[in-house]
């Protein structure tokens, strides 16, 4: 065990203003580090829920469609029902595994393939505007909706016009949803909020539906929250690591809009963070989440301090309307925590006397 003797201040998020190019927010729509050698093969199904191997066995049917090349004519092309598939399911079934997955497979078959979640596409749209991003997401063979939502009216609608100019055009479509554990058997695809939204556009969508436990549950250990001292500690002799106090993380976090935050983490290797305590206000919240998903995609530790992820969002959050975005950001952050936490057990770090 070692002391904790900071080698010298380490980066600050609070520190970062990023400046995104609208080109890179379409540059970017590729599946994220964390799924970048996401495969059929390496998605084992679990034999206890046979809709797990009968998703694999469809979206690679998809995916062999798909690849192939392009109707030469643009009539035949714009007459042509492209394939569309919408995967429901609970937390950590591997969903995202298997939409990357397909997204890989059509590419490896010469075709281009877009990627990104529901809220990267809604900032595309306000970095490019309606008209641009059609253009510009009309260039691909597939484009895959992660963790479509339907909690903002306004964006729904925006998606559903989006995604029924692109169908129009040939592009093939592909979504998830996130499903909670205890609402499985509701068909949230066929939800009436949705159906209004999306229109004609539902009846195009082949749903697959991903039974299963949440995987990080499975396989993590949640550790507890680490003193605020190891994590300034493991922060400070960590290359690439930044360290910022929780709640002015968040205060920063308002001065950046959300498209822009996966570029705050840019060489960032580990997040430490102290203070972390129970966040009350939603907009705050839902900040945050955006910010636990860009944390995910890149596969970035995070060391917690303070009170971790224990009440982080209140019981009435997790009942409301954004109810599945923070408990999919609990499940991800908690996945992110105990990386940190084996981290700091490795570095050998204990906390200073008295702490």
């Amino acid at each position: 065990m070692t002391d904790l003797q900071p080698a010298g201040p380490p980066l600050a998020l609070t520190a970062r203003v990023p400046a995104v190019d609208p080109a890179r927010l379409v540059a970017e729509l590729v599946p994220p580090p964390h799924f970048a050698s996401a495969s059929f093969e390496s998605y084992v199904p679990d034999a206890a829920h046979g809709s797990q191997a009968a998703a694999v066995a469809r979206l690679r049917g998809a995916a062999q469609t798909i690849g192939r090349p392009a109707a030469s004519s643009w009539w035949k092309k714009r007459r042509a029902q492209p394939e569309a598939v919408y995967l429901d399911g609970g937390f950590g079934v591997g969903k995202t595994h298997l939409l990357a997955a397909l997204a890989h497979a059509v590419t490896a078959a010469g075709q281009r393939a877009a990627f990104g979640t529901f809220v990267e596409y809604t900032n595309l749209v306000g970095a490019l505007g309606f008209r641009q991003t059609v253009d510009a997401l009309a260039a691909y063979r597939l484009v895959c909706i992660d963790e479509f939502e339907l909690d903002d009216p306004g964006d729904t609608v925006l998606m559903s016009r989006l995604l029924r100019e692109l169908a129009d055009h040939g592009v093939a479509l592909a979504a998830t949803s996130n499903t909670l554990p205890g609402s499985l058997g509701e068909g949230r695809f066929a939800a009436d909020d949705f159906l209004r939204e999306i229109q004609a556009l539902a009846a195009r969508f082949d749903v697959l539906r991903v039974d299963g436990d949440d995987y990080r549950h499975r396989s993590v250990e949640h550790g507890e929250a680490l003193p605020d001292d190891v994590v300034q500690a493991v922060a400070a002799g960590r290359d690439g690591a930044t360290l910022d106090d929780f709640g002015a993380l968040l205060d920063h976090l308002a001065t950046v809009h959300p498209s822009k935050y996966g570029a705050l983490l840019d060489g960032v290797s580990l997040v430490g963070l102290t203070g972390v305590h129970a966040v009350r206000k939603q907009d705050v919240a839902l900040r945050l989440v955006v910010l636990v998903d860009r944390l995910y995609d890149r596969d970035v530790p995070v060391l917690l301090g303070g009170g971790g992820t224990d009440e982080l969002f209140s019981e009435e959050m997790r009942r409301g309307g954004y109810r599945k975005k923070y408990y999919r950001a609990l499940s991800r952050l908690g996945a992110l925590a105990s990386e940190g936490a084996a981290l700091a057990a490795a570095a050998q770090v204990r906390p200073a006397p008295g702490a």
